[in-house]
Parts: C-alpha cells; sequence; structure tokens
C-alpha cells in the first residue's frame, strides 16, 4: 500500500505560481498528477515515469506545468506557472503499480491516490 501526502495548494491570482508537492512511502512504476472540478471528469495533468524518469504532460497545461521528482525523499511536484482560472481544481497525486493497462492520463490505470489539495486561481 502506497501512502501519498499532497500539500502546496492554495490561492492565486491569475498569472501566478504554485507548487504541489506529494510525498510517497515508496515509489512505484509511475506517479502523477489528476484535477477534478464538479461536474467533471478527473483530468490528467502531468505523469513521470519513474525508470526512465520521462515526463508526460496534457496539452492544457503544457509549457505552464512542470513535473519533476526529488528520488531521495520520494517527492513528486507539480510546479505550476502562468495559472488560469481554468486551473482551478482540487489536485490529486496518484501512483500506478504496473504497466500494461491505460495510458499515461487514464485514472483507472493508478491504483493509489492522495487525499487531494485545492487549488483555486482567481481572474
Amino acid at each position: 500500500q502506497v501512502q501519498l501526502v499532497e500539500s502546496g495548494g492554495g490561492s492565486m491570482q491569475a498569472g501566478g505560481s504554485l507548487r504541489l508537492s506529494c510525498e510517497a512511502s515508496y515509489l512505484t512504476y509511475s506517479m502523477g498528477w489528476f484535477r477534478h472540478t464538479p461536474g467533471k471528469e478527473r483530468q490528467g495533468v502531468a505523469a513521470f515515469y519513474i525508470k526512465s524518469a520521462a515526463t508526460y504532460t496534457a496539452s492544457s497545461v503544457q509549457g505552464r506545468f512542470t513535473i519533476s521528482l526529488d528520488r531521495t525523499r520520494n517527492i513528486l511536484h507539480l510546479q505550476m506557472n502562468s495559472l488560469k482560472p481554468e486551473d482551478t481544481a482540487m489536485y490529486y497525486c496518484a501512483a500506478r503499480s504496473a504497466p500494461g493497462r491505460g495510458g499515461w492520463f487514464d485514472p483507472a490505470s493508478y491504483d493509489y491516490w492522495g487525499q487531494g489539495t485545492q487549488v483555486t486561481v482567481s481572474a
């Protein structure tokens, strides 16, 4: 059982920056960040393949959000720059234990989830 604890959410004006962090009890196959707003499906934002350090970023945030991993402390970060009101959501960290199923941004492919951290961006 992987324990995931997010931190770093908050309120910010448009154009600002926030950094989310997710501390994992141990590293698995891959980790990712998802976000959810009421009435919408959970959306994959960025993913990190542990073995190769390859990263994947959704087109909606490409060029603004960067995912990274501190291997010494098992902490996954999401640096969010140039924030927009449409980035407002609950952000979740997730861990995937094995390959061979859905894509990097398929929530069903992830086995473990954090409790979420709220990000609110005002115009």
